[in-house]
């Protein structure tokens, strides 16, 4: 009597699988948004208020061979790369006193409570006073927005930690910073990326708008400065190549960054489904 064979399982083609992939999906979402765009400024005809797309990749074509758009935006990478680690920075502290003490813990509640409500751009007028028209401003007021969302995502995930994965630590013999840094931190990842995540949107969106009500100065403003110049000078072309460079930036972080670090990080450890 012959052997019979196992039936081989169907594989999708290569070709079906890449269209029905998460970026073809999103590729098709941003063709529509452009399509919908592209129609609608052109049945209004009105370019003042809203160009067409081909006419603001022309502005972001020209400000990219004019130079003044690389400027301005790394000027602002530059003092968002700042500010955020900072931020970063002082909201790990913080949250590692409140995971060791109850003095800690009772500090980085009532600071949250107390600063987290407070909108980071209503702090421009002190940080004038403090630092003057400058970067150290915009880098006081981008600590303030990232602070406490990262700060709150990183002491809930501590607060979520299972007691027996707390009580093997122990046993280990791990206390202070090594049981934050060995126990909690792993098993706070995913929140801890989530406020990560948060808090470089709120950075972004903070530092814009920064930059939109005061700017630096003429000479080494952002990009911020860059679409509020051109909305002085009637450009909107320019305003929405501005615009669409924020939001090229942050999908690029989001994609290369963020979406990398979550696969090489909480996905391969099986903390989240990819």
């Amino acid at each position: 009597m012959s052997d019979i064979a196992a039936p081989k399982p169907i594989r999708a083609p290569a070709l079906h699988r890449a269209l029905t992939g998460t970026p073809w999906r999103r590729a098709v979402i941003l063709i529509g948004f452009a399509l919908i765009w592209e129609l609608y400024a052109r049945w209004l005809d009105n370019p003042l208020l809203l160009p067409t797309m081909g006419a603001t990749f022309a502005a972001l074509w020209s400000a990219i061979l004019s130079g003044e758009l690389p400027d301005r935006t790394a000027t602002s990478l530059r003092v968002l790369i700042t500010g955020y680690a900072l931020g970063v920075a002082v909201a790990a502290v913080l949250t590692t006193l409140a995971a060791l003490s109850r003095w800690g813990n009772e500090a980085l509640g009532l600071l949250t409570s107390m600063f987290n409500p407070l909108p980071a751009i209503a702090l421009l007028p002190v940080a004038l006073l403090w630092f003057g028209v400058g970067t150290p401003s915009l880098i006081f007021v981008i600590v303030h927005s990232v602070l406490w969302p990262v700060a709150l995502a990183c002491y809930g995930g501590f607060l979520a930690v299972p007691p027996t994965l707390r009580m093997a630590g122990r046993n280990l013999g791990l206390s202070g910073g090594r049981f934050v840094a060995e126990i909690l931190v792993p098993a706070a990842f995913p929140q801890i990326l989530s406020g990560l995540r948060i808090g470089w949107a709120f950075a972004w969106r903070t530092l814009i708008a920064a930059e939109l009500v005061f700017g630096v100065s003429a000479r080494s403003g952002g990009l911020g400065w860059f679409i509020y110049t051109s909305r002085a000078q009637l450009e909107t072309a320019s305003v929405f190549a501005g615009l669409l460079t924020v939001i090229l930036i942050g999908l690029v972080v989001e994609g290369l960054i963020f979406r990398t670090l979550t696969r090489f990080t909480v996905q391969r450890w099986g903390q989240e489904q990819g």
